[in-house]
């Protein structure tokens, strides 16, 4: 149910990247709002400087606590990802009885035009990056959005009934989803992540499969076969599913026959393309450009252009990403790499030798996993960040002991290249989120990247 905003108070919590969009997008429609941020360090001419100069001096901002003053009279509040929906200043707006939005409801609900949403544990960029230049290339009007770093409130008033909008969604941003509704949305894999905020698995898995909670007749819902929860689901579901596999054909859907990536039809077979052909590394890969396939297909891109852009696309940064070889050793950039299983698939990506940069900021992360994954590749760990102790301990018990501490990731670098072996990979992929020490996993990917080039 939309809600009028024209002339009415408007709470938005967050003053990061999506607060501002939909700030910005919320003053185009000509609602009154409060910029609140819970963050007592900030000041409100930082937070000021972030909004465009036009609308700075008509956005009322407030920071630290949530008062009652602050609530009365607003009729909605629209929640930053980074703000869990059962936080305090949430929870008395729903006291209330004020409607609660994230940043992508409220977008969704101004926005035109076809929308493929995707979402999943690992691969969700690559995915995301990879089915918009293919849209692009097809295409006119194409967005890329969402968890990609463009929030979708700039995009949402420049769609058209003619535009086709990509969304990376979080499930930071599902959690608070109404009527978000997209023509064809995927889910790529499902491992355990955020469990600090999403508290159980089964919480965690459910959030993630809101993402087709409104689709209807028509739509289409893209899912990975081999991930047992996911095939369980498809199978449950009252709208068309597609299916991809990387270990087995399917009578219908895109699979992995040998070294040929395969679109299987109702009207036959259509090769996409080999797996030499991908500049992309990694099984984990493969399974991102059969979602992109599946997903653009389904919106009517001819295979033929989708062929020749698969076969032209890079990886994303910070996923993978090759930095430089020198002295026969080569660097790879994963600060992506924000969970165990994102970094077990680029440990297994790698065909050298490898020492990994691990560690970082706590999400209640379960290691075993990622340790096994060394077995054969890693023959040396450099632990950085809050939980280097914590993984190095779990390695010790699982018998790997080649660990050296850092108390920096320039350190961590330096320390790596003494230590490199010519023919060796060094790989930055730290199965933790980058918050300890860093502003963002971009940040730390970034500052690898300069520290390697420095070498």
């Amino acid at each position: 149910m939309k809600i009028e905003v024209r002339n009415k108070k408007v709470i938005v919590a967050g003053s990061g990247k999506s607060g501002i969009g939909a700030t910005e997008l919320l003053c185009k429609v000509g609602a009154k709002i409060v910029l609140y941020d819970g963050n007592e360090k900030l000041s409100k001419e930082e937070v000021r400087e972030k909004l465009s100069y036009d609308i700075r001096d008509n956005i009322e901002i407030v920071i630290g606590e949530m008062t009652q003053e602050v609530l009365k009279d607003a009729v909605l509040m629209v929640v930053s990802p980074g703000i869990p929906i059962d936080a305090p200043c949430v929870e008395e707006a729903r006291k209330k009885e004020i409607r609660i939005w994230g940043e992508i409801e409220l977008a969704f609900q101004f926005a035109k035009g076809k929308i493929a949403a995707i979402t999943g544990t690992n691969g969700k960029t690559t995915t995301t990056a990879l089915t918009g230049a293919i849209l692009q290339d097809y295409y006119k009007d194409v967005f890329v959005v969402g968890n990609i770093g463009n929030p979708y409130t700039e995009a949402a008033l420049k769609t058209t009934e003619d535009s086709y909008t990509v969304a990376e969604i979080s499930s930071f941003q599902l959690e608070s989803i109404e009527e978000f509704s997209p023509d064809v949305s995927a889910i790529l894999n499902i491992t355990p992540d955020h469990l600090n905020r999403h508290k159980t698995m089964e919480n965690y898995i459910n959030i993630k499969e809101k993402i087709t909670e409104n689709q209807k007749e028509g739509d289409i819902c893209v899912l990975n076969y081999e991930d047992e929860e996911l095939r369980k689901f498809g199978e449950g579901l009252s709208i068309s599913v597609l299916f991809f596999s990387s270990k087995r054909r399917l009578e219908e859907g895109v699979f992995l026959d040998g070294e040929e990536i395969v679109y299987q039809t109702k009207e036959g077979r259509k090769k996409v393309c080999e797996v030499s052909q991908l500049h992309l590394v990694g099984i984990h890969n493969v399974e991102n450009v059969m979602a992109a396939v599946a997903i653009t297909f389904s919106l009517g891109v001819p295979m033929e252009r989708i062929q020749k852009t698969v076969k032209d696309f890079k990886a994303v940064e910070h996923r993978i990403e090759f930095v430089r070889e020198k002295d026969q050793v080569v660097y790879y950039n994963d600060s992506k790499g924000t969970n165990p299983d994102a970094s077990i698939q680029a440990i297994k990506a790698m065909s050298r030798p490898t020492i990994l940069i691990a560690g970082g900021y706590d999400k209640n992360s379960e290691y075993e996993e990622y340790i096994k994954a060394f077995d054969g590749k890693v023959r040396l760990m450099v632990g950085i960040g809050e939980t280097k102790e914590k993984i190095a301990q779990k390695a010790r018990q699982m018998g790997f002991s080649d660990i050296i501490f850092a108390d920096t990731l320039k350190e961590a670098v330096e320390i790596c290249a003494k230590q490199a072996c010519p023919g060796d990979a060094i790989l930055l992929s730290p199965a933790c989120a980058s918050w300890d020490m860093f502003q963002s996993y971009e940040e730390r990917g970034c500052l690898f990247k300069e520290y390697v080039n420095g070498l």
